[in-house]
């Protein structure tokens, strides 16, 4: 057999790049459904919060993403292969529509073998943690940024994608047979392994209409996707999503933060995963002591569902976890004490759930005129609260969970 193709049949590199991307693909297909179908169960209200579920649904993640990756790869070499070979001709030419729904077909599969895998691997690398990429050269890409906007854009591009990449193949697969079964020609067997005489196609040109054709699909696909997302997630004048309307407030004594931020990590199948709150407020009491001691009180309350926590932000609310349905707010009350110059600490009681654990955040203050700015980290045992007590092995979920709290204040007159 011939490594390249001929004008009446395709060589062997082509037809082994074929099989292959049509088995990845086909692969990919279950993993992604089964693996959603265990997403939408754990995220569900009467998840119990079972480790075997969760390291199931992690296993067929990861798989369908690896997948989706060597799909991805394996079309570029087969794009790239394709460019430098002779096109073997269609066996009816004269049929005009039906010349022009075939070839379309294979521009749309061209574009979906790289388009849906992409959008797939740019949601992967835009958020964080949950069922990692199986290779050894990282799981971000150049120039995405990890932003829950681009994350959740991209998702829905890639869902929709799919849903055209898995209707051409029905197309694809139906023309085939229909070629074997009805017409009778070779034009499935020049596809088939091994070496059969074959013979040749007539005289014939082809057009760029069929190309054109495919192009103003892709372009109302990814176009009408991206249109759908916009409209259920509505950009502010901030550009944060409707979903990501930040609200941090703090007062009492005259202050008023200007900027901040209030996140939590946490470390999932040994990768760390950062969530921020978008909606917090302080009341804050304070006063620059003579000398180390009081100086002064805080009292943080925390909307829960405001969290965002990478791929996994559904997870976190069920009732394994925050149960946030319930207990929609947590809350830390605790005095202000001045350790030594710029050390300080917030010594108090953390409420999350139906549990309050006495809490120390150590931090860091700076105070320059009337502008006061603040750092601290603090570390709490995520099982003290009754949080993923279903989870119990540290290897899929850690226990120690960061707070981590940066926050420009202003002196209001």
């Amino acid at each position: 057999m011939s490594r390249s193709n001929t004008s009446n049949s395709y060589g062997a590199i082509t037809k082994s790049f074929h099989w292959l991307t049509a088995l990845l693909i086909l692969s990919a297909f279950p993993l992604g459904y089964f693996a959603n179908e265990l997403a939408h169960q754990i995220q569900s209200p009467e998840f119990d919060g079972a480790q075997a579920t969760i390291a199931r649904a992690t296993l067929l993640f990861s798989l369908h993403k690896t997948v989706g990756v060597a799909v991805f790869f394996t079309a570029l070499l087969r794009i790239l292969w394709a460019l430098t070979q002779e096109k073997p001709g269609l066996m009816h030419p004269d049929r005009k529509l039906e010349t022009w729904a075939a070839e379309t077909a294979h521009w749309v599969l061209y574009g979906a073998m790289v388009i849906v895998p992409l959008s797939g691997w740019i949601h992967h690398a835009a958020t964080d943690g949950f069922a990692p990429i199986w290779w050894p050269f990282g799981q971000n890409l150049p120039l995405v940024p990890k932003s829950e906007l681009v994350s959740e854009l991209s998702a829905t591009v890639h869902y929709y994608t799919m849903l055209l990449l898995g209707a051409t193949l029905l197309a694809h697969v139906g023309g085939a047979l229909k070629h074997h079964v009805i017409d009778q020609d070779s034009t499935l067997l020049r596809m088939a392994p091994g070496t059969r005489a074959l013979p040749e196609p007539p005289a014939q040109s082809h057009s760029a209409l069929p190309f054109l054709t495919a192009l103003l699909v892709w372009i109302g696909v990814i176009g009408g996707s991206t249109a759908l997302f916009m409209q259920s997630h509505p950009v502010s004048a901030t550009g944060t999503t409707g979903t990501e309307t930040a609200r941090q407030t703090a007062e009492g004594s005259g202050w008023a933060v200007q900027d901040g931020s209030l996140g939590i990590e946490v470390v999932q199948m040994g990768s760390t995963v950062s969530g921020t709150f978008a909606d917090w407020s302080a009341n804050i009491n304070f006063e620059e002591p003579a000398a180390p001691g009081p100086a002064g009180d805080v009292e943080v309350t925390i909307t829960i569902p405001s969290l965002t926590l990478g791929s996994v932000t559904d997870q976190a609310m069920g009732a394994d976890y925050f149960d946030a349905d319930t207990y929609p707010t947590a809350t830390f009350i605790a005095e202000i004490v001045q350790i030594e110059g710029d050390q300080y600490e917030a010594q108090g009681t953390l409420t999350i759930r139906d549990q309050s654990v006495p809490t120390t955040m150590p931090f860091t203050l700076t105070l320059e005129g009337d502008t006061a700015t603040m750092s601290g980290r603090t570390e709490v045992n995520r099982l003290d609260f009754n949080i993923g007590t279903g989870t119990q092995d540290e290897a899929t979920l850690g226990f120690g969970v960061e707070i981590t709290v940066d926050l420009t204040a202003t002196r209001a007159d």
